[in-house]
């Protein structure tokens, strides 16, 4: 009997972790649930309105795809080293007194980028849902 316990405790445990665990379609649907998701032309007002962060999160070697005018590059690996004020890596442009707005090439990384920001205390966080490639479907300006 007291074998039959622990095997089935430790079953429990095992299937509760199986079950718990997320894939990153999970994730990024999870993160786009709990930020503020923008179109490309709301994003794009938004910017011609006002003093905006823009954020490309994409790697180095996605940036000779173009990108959007203003934006500076924090590859979804470095930002939050660029978004601690106490690291060595911080930077400035990364101010919790700012709107920012993150992109990505599809939306993915963007919308875990903003749940980050968020997580990290950054409150006026967004991030353009479809990403670059959304951008450039709605034929908003890019730079190469």
């Amino acid at each position: 009997m007291k074998h039959g316990l622990i095997f089935a405790t430790i079953y429990l445990l095992l299937s509760n972790s199986v079950m718990a665990q997320k894939s990153a379609t999970d994730l990024v649907k999870q993160a786009k649930s709990e930020i503020e998701n923008l179109t490309p032309e709301k994003a794009n007002q938004e910017l011609s309105n006002g003093e905006i962060v823009l954020v490309d999160v994409r790697e180095a070697e996605e940036l000779q795809k173009g990108s959007i005018p203003g934006a500076i590059n924090a590859p979804r690996g470095m930002l939050e080293f660029y978004a601690d004020p106490t690291l060595p890596y911080y930077k400035s442009e990364f101010n919790k007194d700012k709107r920012i707005i993150l992109y990505c090439a599809s939306g993915g990384r963007s919308a875990l980028a903003a749940q980050t920001l968020k997580d990290m205390g950054y409150t006026n966080v967004a991030h353009i849902d479809g990403g670059f490639k959304a951008w450039q479907a709605a034929s908003l300006p890019t730079t190469k």
